[in-house]
């Protein structure tokens, strides 16, 4: 009997200690695709925001099969839980704005006064592509900012040919921050660049002014290549915690982490990715990028991310918690 006493207690003890890693196992992973477009899952760079008691997802979606000349489109979903999400709307070019004919895409989304403002892209425009602005009462049907394009670059130097895409912007130390990803002069490199812009703007063109006429983040570790973008900013303890892309698409791209005091200068966590492209015959073995790191109502941090295992044939987008301890955060 004391045999068997001292056996329930030692099996007790390790089922208390398994289980949160039972729990964090049996929890289902979001796997999203638009299927709507091209007829396979194919949906990259999300956004998410909490709005209207639900949370929606803003990310690109490619050409209609078949039609080219659509280009480009932002998709919107929603979700109650993070993890099941249905499409509910779409953004497509406006007919008066001529400067985002070609199409847009890579959004980037933020709530304040009982509005959703949005940030994208134009695409297809090579150097010429450019940050826009919209916003929308219910989230799902958005009117342009007049003064669009909002912002590109400009410098005598070699860091930045004009380009700006990837828009982030967050609000930090009293002032609004817009990051964006451009590229070199000889359109090879791509990098991070910074604006910023008045508490009280109206996002509008006239309120950006360029913080750095030099690139604030750039690729130098051997896992980035030549290619840093789609920053996605996390504020906590008086710091901005840059979750960034580094690789283009599929050599593979993975996710790095950096850390600044002042938006402008930044130091790299780790030399090795955050988050790594998945091991062989997983469904993100051709990468794990364009990163969105999404701050919920109770504090908790989520990482979302697109990832494929097909070259870029296919796109799901995905997300995992991320935990935070002295000051960094970790993924279980």
């Amino acid at each position: 009997m004391q045999t068997i006493r001292k056996f329930l207690i030692v099996s007790a003890s390790v089922l208390l200690i398994l289980l949160p890693s039972v729990r964090l196992a049996a929890q289902p992973q979001m796997m999203y695709g638009d299927t709507s477009r091209t007829g396979v899952p194919f949906s990259k760079d999300p956004h998410v925001v909490k709005f209207g008691g639900r949370y929606l997802m803003y990310f690109s979606i490619p050409p209609l099969k078949g039609d080219e000349s659509s280009g480009w489109n932002i998709g919107i979903a929603e979700s109650r839980n993070l993890v099941d999400w249905q499409k509910v709307g779409e953004i497509t070019p406006a007919p008066e704005a001529a400067y985002e004919s070609r199409g847009l895409c890579a959004p980037c989304a933020l709530v304040r006064d009982g509005r959703v403002h949005l940030f994208y892209q134009t695409y297809g425009n090579g150097r010429r592509d450019a940050i826009c602005h919209s916003s929308s009462q219910d989230g799902l049907h958005f009117d342009r900012d007049p003064s669009n394009p909002i912002f590109s670059p400009s410098s005598t130097g070699e860091w930045t040919c004009g380009r700006a895409i990837d828009a982030e912007v967050c609000y930090f130390k009293n002032k609004y921050f817009l990051f964006f990803a451009t590229r070199d002069r000889d359109f090879k490199i791509q990098q991070v660049g910074v604006a910023t812009a008045p508490a009280d703007t109206d996002f509008g063109r006239d309120s950006w002014t360029q913080a750095a006429d030099f690139a604030v983040l750039a690729p130098e570790l051997p896992w980035e290549k030549k290619c840093i973008e789609a920053p996605s900013i996390a504020v906590r303890n008086g710091r901005m915690y840059m979750f960034y892309a580094g690789g283009y698409n599929n050599e593979p791209q993975q996710v790095g982490v950096a850390e600044s005091r002042d938006g402008i200068h930044w130091k790299r966590l780790s030399d090795e990715p955050f988050l790594k492209n998945g091991a062989p015959g997983s469904w993100n073995e051709s990468e794990s990028g364009h990163p969105h790191i999404f701050t919920d109502a109770d504090g908790k941090t989520y990482l979302f991310y697109q990832g494929n295992n097909t070259k870029g044939k296919n796109w799901y987008l995905s997300q995992r918690p991320v935990f935070w301890k002295k000051k960094r955060p970790y993924l279980p």
